[in-house]
């Protein structure tokens, strides 16, 4: 239709139709029509931040990531059927929700690709109140992977809609030689550094509220200590996202960074239907039965 196009996370509800639609993505680029993937995470300022960090080399030879989404909105087994239970409709459950999410700041922070999965998921209530009765929940829960990567590093992943107490927690950690990063979506205006490098008696990680006209995105918001919500990340997003296509460049993340995050969420199905065997989630394989 020669329209530019942004779509919410994950791109697609399978892995197939995420293809298809990099290919079309392929062809519109070419006439200069172009594509984004919604990841908003990517435009929170502390992240961004936490990204150059690394970039900078700060933290050395980057060795481990723990990642974590936790959310409790389904733990509440008398919660009723929903559109986001159901795999024709929702394509997964907590992978594509919350997953995906983490598979792509992994991804975004760290500038490296996923080469192993072991993994895990879980459906904790296997059927809820529907308009015409009980209905079967034909997703994950909950799911948990380790993911090595072409750096050398390696992810722990644990996503879950039954997390009770935790209402939004996008929590995450890079361990490299140098030092680490914290970060935790509830408290999104903040950042936690260490420097290994730090003597002794200076050691320990220091807060940085991520609020200066310096840091990436705030420049375009209100003065140093006026923290920012959840909401200026979709706005910040739309902003790079009509800025790339007035520049006539692709906007990041792109659609071939959304077919990277949902390989890796069906290598974590697959891995998972083979009781944790490790998958390459960039190798074509037989698709299994789901349940």
């Amino acid at each position: 239709a020669g329209k530019h196009v942004i779509v919410e996370k994950p791109l697609a509800n399978t892995l197939e139709e995420a293809g298809q639609m990099v290919a079309a993505a392929v062809q519109a680029r070419g006439r200069g029509i172009h594509s984004m993937v919604g990841f908003n995470y990517r435009r929170v300022p502390a992240l961004a931040q936490a990204r150059r960090v690394i970039e900078e080399g700060r933290l050395g030879t980057i060795r481990q990531v723990r990642a974590a989404y936790l959310q409790d909105w389904l733990a509440d087994e008398q919660a009723p059927m929903s559109w986001r239970l159901r795999r024709e409709t929702a394509g997964s459950g907590a992978l594509g929700d919350l997953g995906s999410h983490v598979v792509d700041q992994i991804l975004f922070l760290l500038g490296a690709r996923v080469q192993s999965v072991c993994a895990t998921v879980n459906t904790f209530v296997t059927q809820r109140r529907g308009a015409d009765g009980p209905e079967p929940v034909t997703v994950d829960d909950a799911a948990w992977a380790t993911l090595r990567l072409d750096s050398g590093a390696v992810a722990s992943m644990e996503v879950s809609r039954f997390a009770a107490g935790r209402k939004n927690a996008l929590q995450l950690e890079v361990y490299g030689s140098g030092g680490h990063l914290r970060f935790d979506l509830e408290n999104l205006n903040e950042l936690h550094y260490y420097d290994a490098a730090a003597p002794a008696q200076l050691g320990g990680s220091a807060r940085i509220l991520v609020t200066e006209e310096t840091h990436p995105y705030l420049g375009a918001w209100w003065p140093p200590g006026h923290i920012l919500g959840w909401h200026p990340t979709f706005t910040s997003q739309a902003a790079d996202f009509l800025a790339a296509v007035t520049a006539r460049r692709a906007p990041e993340p792109s659609f071939e960074d959304g077919l990277a995050v949902q390989q890796v969420l069906d290598a974590v199905e697959l891995s998972a239907a083979r009781s944790g065997a490790a998958v390459d989630p960039t190798m074509p394989a037989t698709p299994e039965p789901r349940s």
